[in-house]
């Protein structure tokens, strides 16, 4: 898995998107303070101009839902969720999942699906039915503040969101460098 810190500075050029259909999911609980990050950043984005062939979609909790989403034949998936990767609360991360290990037996909790839980499931059911995983899957992560109850976001996690929607920006982007912030 290839992590970058975007937290304080702008991130370096992103690679450029494959053509064809791409998914970008919200994921989290929004009744567990910053879980809410990814459903908060994928409703930001769907307020945004976004390139032909981009569906922006509100996951939530409903990580089963996604797996079989998946199957519908995207080439690029981009999660966007809360993930404890020990910075910062707000830092923003790009993880590259071209290089993570998924586990290849999940416990399927429809509430807690991580994203190595969904890309599990995803195996399981593309085995299963003969459609194809996604070419590339990449997490545009938050680290929280907390993930205790409550509705809304952390400051930090609040101040985080242009930034994550800038990199999503840049990753759906033909040209990244056209992509203006904000």
């Amino acid at each position: 898995m290839t992590r970058h810190g975007f937290s304080g500075h702008a991130p370096g050029r992103a690679p450029r998107r494959a053509s064809g259909r791409t998914l970008v999911a919200g994921l989290g609980n929004i009744f567990l303070g910053d879980d809410g990050f990814g459903v908060e950043a994928a409703r930001r984005l769907t307020a945004r101009r976004l390139p032909p062939g981009v569906e922006v979609v509100d996951i939530g909790v409903r990580g089963v839902h996604l797996a079989y989403q998946l199957l519908e034949g995207y080439d690029t998936v981009v999660l966007l969720d809360a993930t404890a990767q020990g910075g910062l609360p707000g830092t923003v991360y790009l993880i590259d999942q071209a290089d993570a290990v998924v586990p290849e037996s999940v416990v399927i909790d429809g509430h807690r699906m991580t994203p190595d839980a969904v890309l599990a499931l995803l195996g399981t059911l593309s085995a299963g039915t003969g459609a194809a995983r996604p070419r590339r899957v990449v997490v545009v992560g938050c680290e929280p503040a907390t993930v205790e109850e409550g509705i809304g976001l952390s400051a930090p996690v609040t101040a985080s969101l242009d930034e994550a929607v800038d990199v999503v920006l840049r990753l759906l982007a033909p040209d990244p460098a056209t992509v203006t912030p904000g």
